[in-house]
């Protein structure tokens, strides 16, 4: 007969003796990784190709996200943001009560969201040679839009 740990006072466990939880951290460890690895792709992200193209005569122009302007240095910035809400909440410093951390997750997986879509839809005319859309800012976008998934998930861990 497997030997059980005493009973609690909740009621009766029946997870073996010396047996570790499935995962550390809990479940919420899931949406918190999901938040990290976003954010650290949305970072990494401003530093890839968004327009790419050739003029008439010449080499192959691509222009990474940093460069077009302040936009894409926004777009660093705020995946450093959830990187590091993540880095403080697991260093045990916490958001007031009234700010949910999920909430400002999603806020600034939204505000990066618009951020790349203006850049996507408006490419500025000083990049102009280079006049296609490169594969960086649809990483971007795509990070933008898993922050904001990772946010969700994390509320839904909350709950």
């Amino acid at each position: 007969m497997a030997s059980e740990e005493p009973l609690s006072p909740g009621g009766v466990s029946r997870r073996p003796a010396g047996r570790a939880p499935a995962m550390p951290g809990g479940m919420s460890a899931v949406g918190e990784r999901a938040t990290w690895i976003a954010g650290v792709v949305l970072s990494l992200s401003a530093f890839t190709d968004w327009y790419a193209g050739s003029g008439s005569v010449g080499p192959t122009i691509g222009v990474i996200g940093w460069h077009t302007g302040t936009l894409g240095k926004l777009v660093f910035f705020i995946g450093l943001a959830v990187v590091a809400l993540v880095a403080l909440r697991e260093a045990g410093i916490e958001l007031p009560p009234s700010v949910p951390y999920s909430l400002v997750v999603i806020a600034l997986g939204s505000l990066s969201t618009i951020f790349v879509m203006i850049r996507l839809i408006s490419i500025p005319d000083e990049f102009l040679p280079a006049s296609g859309r490169g594969i960086g800012i649809w990483i971007s976008l795509l990070a933008s839009l898993a922050v904001i998934g990772a946010g969700l998930l994390t509320a839904s861990e909350e709950l």
